[in-house]
Parts: structure tokens; sequence; C-alpha cells
């Protein structure tokens, strides 16, 4: 009887013990105890990984276990058909670089008046963001949402792609090499956080910028109501929306169609990816930027120190890495936490300051806002902050251990 009888089910200390050991979990994974990098034992077959290594072995090339990840191109439209240039920066290049050549031979014509000045640069859309409003002043000008937002953020989800692999590739892979980190695995995983730290660090910087040039500066929440609608951005504000809109894109898509080896704490990520894409394009299209510009600073602030403390777990540093830790628990708490909060204690209690005239469902107007629309704005955020805390506990968990 007893062979019979079925298993219980897991319980949530034993579930939350295997995501603590799991070295492929994104977060609790990456704080593992490492692989000595001075060790020079070999790791499912990888070569040794010794400082000491000679350069003739340290410039030998890395075999890729599945052929599905490899980075190596199988000619453009083999790697355009399968979405392989994705991971593959030589197809990547080629894609994005035909629009600027053909852009620039487009001027080069309208410069020798082979073809009208006036007309317009057909290529343009995918490199520059359009839709200027046409009476905002030169010397300050001012742009609109539109359907030629759609070619640039496509154009940029290949210039994301092709950044993305070069440097991990050509830069980090390199770096972690030096440091005697060989396995695959490894490999990836430092490029992808090296990756992070260079994405993340310029996104937050971007961020600040843009909001150093509104009045929601530094969260003033009751800004995000006021002077609503915003429908006019300023060149800075649009493009660092379509650029972030773009990345979570490129990522989202790595994610679902399976070109890299999927990870256990998939769906976790998944859900976060369509959390993100939703206040994105949702904010966006409703004329409510300025929440979006701080949702944005305070996942890339926080997403960078994080980044960068995985970085000198790879290495080794003990010490440097747990007072990374450390500085990361103080800015996660703050930027995801409390920061968070406050926004969603702005859309429940500030909401009403939106103008009179704004409150209603009038898309010609610029204004979306009848009263309903705080929960729309409310749920994707709380939904976030939901996730945030899953995280948080696991983050604590990994410190307390």
């Amino acid at each position: 009887m007893s062979a019979r009888r079925s298993k219980a089910p897991p319980s949530n200390l034993s579930v939350l013990a295997g995501i603590e050991q799991d070295r492929s979990h994104h977060l609790t994974g990456s704080f593992l105890p490492a692989t000595p990098t001075g060790s020079n034992t070999p790791v499912n077959g990888s070569l040794p990984s010794s400082r000491s290594a000679s350069p003739a072995l340290r410039s030998a090339p890395i075999l890729q276990p599945f052929a599905r990840f490899s980075s190596d191109s199988d000619g453009l439209w083999s790697d355009f058909r399968s979405m392989r240039w994705m991971r593959v920066p030589e197809s990547s290049f080629k894609m994005l670089i035909y629009p600027v050549i053909f852009y620039a031979n487009y001027r080069f014509l309208q410069a020798w008046n082979l073809v009208p000045p006036d007309w317009y640069n057909p290529f343009e859309p995918l490199l520059f963001i359009s839709h200027r409003i046409p009476d905002s002043s030169p010397d300050s000008p001012r742009y609109q949402k539109g359907y030629l937002d759609l070619p640039f953020i496509a154009f940029y989800v290949i210039v994301w792609s092709f950044i993305r692999q070069a440097l991990t590739l050509y830069v980090f892979h390199p770096i972690a090499r030096w440091f005697g980190i060989y396995k695959p695995s490894k490999l990836d995983r430092f490029g992808e956080q090296g990756y992070a730290i260079a994405y993340y660090s310029f996104m937050a910087l971007l961020g600040l910028r843009v909001m150093s040039e509104s009045k929601t500066w530094w969260y003033r929440t009751e800004h995000f109501w006021l002077e609503y609608p915003y429908w006019q951005m300023t060149p800075l504000m649009k493009t660092y929306y379509l650029l972030h809109s773009a990345y979570w894109i490129q990522q989202f898509l790595i994610l679902v169609l399976g070109l890299e080896k999927p990870r256990k704490d998939f769906t976790e990520l998944v859900g976060h990816h369509i959390v993100t894409l939703w206040l994105i394009g949702w904010s966006y299209l409703i004329n409510l930027t300025p929440i979006g510009n701080a949702v944005f600073l305070s996942m890339d602030s926080s997403d960078s120190v994080f980044a960068l403390a995985k970085i000198f777990n790879y290495l080794g540093f003990e010490k440097t890495k747990n007072f990374t830790f450390a500085c990361f628990m103080g800015v996660w708490t703050y930027f995801r936490h409390w920061l968070n909060l406050l926004m969603l204690w702005s859309v429940w209690t500030e909401f009403d300051l939106i103008p009179e005239h704004a409150k209603q469902w009038n898309p010609a107007e610029g204004v979306w806002f009848p009263y309903w629309m705080k929960y729309q704005v409310f749920v994707p955020l709380l939904a976030l902050q939901i996730v945030n805390l899953f995280w948080y506990f696991l983050i604590w968990r990994v410190l307390l251990r």
C-alpha cells in the first residue's frame, strides 16, 4: 500500500530551499558560492580556470554546448527567419547598418539636388524620433506620440540586440576569461551582468536627467497629476521612453522565443516583463509619461547595483561582493519599495488632483482619465510591487544565510 501512496506535495519551506539552492535562479543563484577562479580543475569539460594559463589557452575558443544558443551565424536570411539575429551580433549589425546607409544615401541625393530637398526621408523614422508638434518653438521643440514610433522601436530592438551581444562576446567574455572564468554557462551569466551594468547605469543616468527637467523632481508625486495631460514631450523624454520600450521588448522576445537557455525562474521573469511592458505602453498611450519615468528610474538604479554585486560574486571577490550586496540592500529597499509605495500612495490619494477637464475619456483631446482609470494605473504598479516583495523576501534570506 505504501508503494502506491502518492507523494505529498512539497512544503513551502522545501520550495524556498529549492529556489535558494538553484544556480539558474536569476536572483538567489547568483550569490551561491562560486567555483574558485584559481582552480585548475576542469568543470564539465571546460577549460582549466587558472589565471596563470598560457595566452594560447586563454584565447582558445569556448564551444557552446547547444548550437541553438550559439552566437555563430547561419547566414543573414537564416538568422532573420529563426530570430537568431538577436543572439548573433554579425547579423544584427547587418540589419541595423542597412537603414543607416540608405538614410545617408538619401541625404546625399538631396544634397546634390538629385532628390527634392523637401521630400521626406523614408528612413528617418527608423533612426530618429518623429511627430514633432509643428507650432512648437525651434529652440525648444516638443513631440507627441504617433504611429511612426513603432518603426523607431523596431529598429532599436535590433540596436539593443547588437549592443547586448557585442558587449557580451567581445568585452565581458574576454574580461571573464582573464579572471579565470571558462565554463560556458558562467561566461554567459558574467556577460549578461556586465551588459546589465552598462545598460541600467546608462538608463538610470538618462532617467535622472529627464526627471531633473520636470516638475516631478525628486518624486514630487503631486505633479504626476496637476499638469496632466503630458502629451507634449521633450525630445529627451520621448527618446528615453521609446528606447526603454525597445529594450524591454527585446528582453521579452529573448525569453519567450527560447533564444537563451531557459531558467527555472522563467515564469517570474516573464511575469515581470509583462507588467513592465504594460506600464510602459499604457503610460505612454494615456500621456502619463512622468510616472513612467519615475518607475523606470526606481528599477534601473537598483538593477545596476544588483548586477555589480553578481559580477563580484562570479569573480570570487568575497569582501567586495559582501560590501556591494549590503549597498544593494539599501538601494533596493529605497528604490524598489519606498519609492514604489510612494507612487502607489500617490495614485490612490492624489489622483483627484487631475484638472477637471481631463477627467474624461477623450483621446482626441489627449485626455484618458475617467474615474476608473485610477485602477488601471494602480493595478500594474501593485503587481510590480508584489513581484518586488517576493524577490525582497528571497534577498533577505540570502543575506541571512
